[in-house]
């Protein structure tokens, strides 16, 4: 594992997985909403964040989380591992109002500078839509690709146990 992409719903635990992977195997890690997001939410260009992904896909080895769907096929293709976090609906939804919360008015710390956390009714129905909606697409993208590492976990109990083998992994060969 050199070039992980990490898909999954808003609030199941992207950023906060990739760290914790990052931490474990010493990959950089690459937020996309930190490179995609400029203050006050503003989008970056489509042109410019195709070549901001390209460059960033052309690195020797990184963790790159997010689902921005219009660059994930380039992500996916570059990448040796893909880790599709499909945890529940509620689950996501309760991890969102929980950061929307503790993070009011401020930045959290895998998102672009000055993109205050608010409470967002759309990010809110694009979550609870994801499973009938952009699930069913990433599962069909994964689908086709061949040669990939694909790694599906459904629940907090089979991410804590990947990173616990991931972490024994690269302990083994450290030695």
């Amino acid at each position: 594992m050199r070039r992980i992409v990490v898909i999954g719903s808003g609030g199941a635990g992207k950023s906060t997985f990739s760290r914790k992977l990052g931490d474990i195997t010493g990959i950089p890690v690459v937020h996309l909403d930190q490179l995609f997001w400029h203050p006050g939410w503003v989008r970056t260009p489509e042109d410019v964040w195709l070549g901001i992904v390209k460059q960033e896909v052309a690195r020797p080895a990184w963790i790159m989380d997010g689902n921005f769907g219009g660059t994930r096929e380039i992500r996916m293709r570059a990448a040796d591992t893909i880790i599709f976090l499909d945890l529940s609906r509620l689950l996501c939804l309760w991890r969102i109002l929980k950061r929307s919360v503790l993070y009011y008015g401020r930045t959290r710390p895998d998102m672009a500078a000055g993109c205050y956390e608010r409470i967002d009714p759309e990010f809110f129905a694009w979550v609870w839509n994801y499973r009938d909606r952009s699930r069913k697409r990433a599962l069909k993208e994964l689908a086709v690709l061949e040669g990939k590492n694909i790694v599906i976990l459904q629940n907090r109990r089979e991410v804590a146990e990947f990173l616990h083998r991931a972490a024994k992994d690269n302990a083994n060969h450290t030695r």
